[in-house]
């Protein structure tokens, strides 16, 4: 039976990090997948000369998402239109129109729209503290979840990284120093493999998910972290997608699918 899964995310670039595999999936399995973006990624980081002239990030960001999307079989895209709050403690996080500042309801309201036109059956946000503390990504937690109340969405989860996974990683890499790895602070970082509830091996689209990634070249460029990783390694890094889902007993065997 096909079902309708929206994933929720703070930024472009976010989907394809986070949940791409399991849309990928979901989508080769016949399901209608729908991806909702918070922001426009306006205030990430791009290089010198990357934009055409007249050109926009905000502009260059929206079409890196789409092509994304027709990647991971996405079909719908759809932006809620808030600006990008920026990094914890910034100026940017205050500014009228960023999702940070935007009380919860008015944004649920937004989402909660669009999970009822989709009917949707499950929705993914992220862990109550946005995977790594980054405001936009803790708002699409407490937005998510309050959205999916309004609309009655049946199924959420938190999308997040196992900590203890990158932990063993880390420790045990002797191929790749993966001690340069993204991974600011290991302790707050996604949650521990104790409280996780859902594992989704989505090998089997690791092309796809890192193709996708490559998508969003202002900010995944060809020389990043990302894309430098062999296979082998991206595929040890990237290959499960782990995510929380409410409501169920996180003692209970790992479950391999959101469907």
């Amino acid at each position: 039976m096909a079902l309708t899964l929206v994933t929720f995310h703070a930024h472009p670039d976010d989907e394809a990090i986070a949940t791409g595999g399991t849309m990928a999936l979901a989508a080769a399995a016949g399901h209608r997948v729908v991806l909702v973006v918070a922001t426009g990624g306006e205030h990430g980081k791009v290089d010198d000369g990357l934009l055409a002239d007249g050109e926009t990030l905000l502009e260059r960001r929206r079409h890196e998402t789409h092509a994304a999307a027709d990647i991971l079989g996405v079909s719908r895209v759809a932006f809620l239109g808030f600006t990008d709050s920026g990094m914890m403690g910034e100026p940017t996080n205050d500014a009228s129109g960023s999702f940070w500042s935007t009380p919860v309801d008015d944004a649920a309201r937004r989402l909660a729209e669009i999970l009822a036109e989709e009917q949707a059956d499950v929705l993914t946000v992220y862990d109550d503290h946005g995977t790594y503390g980054h405001p936009d990504h803790i708002k699409v937690h407490t937005v998510g979840v309050r959205a999916a109340e309004m609309a009655a969405t049946p199924a959420v989860y938190e999308s997040t990284q196992n900590r203890d996974h990158v932990r063993l990683m880390i420790e045990s890499s002797t191929a790749l120093d993966l001690s340069e790895a993204p991974v600011e602070q290991l302790e707050s970082f996604g949650s521990p493999q104790s409280a996780i509830t859902t594992a989704v091996d989505v090998t089997s689209e690791i092309d796809a998910k890192r193709a996708a990634m490559a998508a969003h070249a202002s900010q995944i460029g060809a020389d990043s972290w990302f894309l430098q990783l062999p296979l082998p390694v991206f595929t040890l890094a990237f290959g499960t997608e782990w995510y929380i889902r409410r409501g169920a007993d996180p003692g209970a065997p790992l479950e391999t699918s959101l469907w």
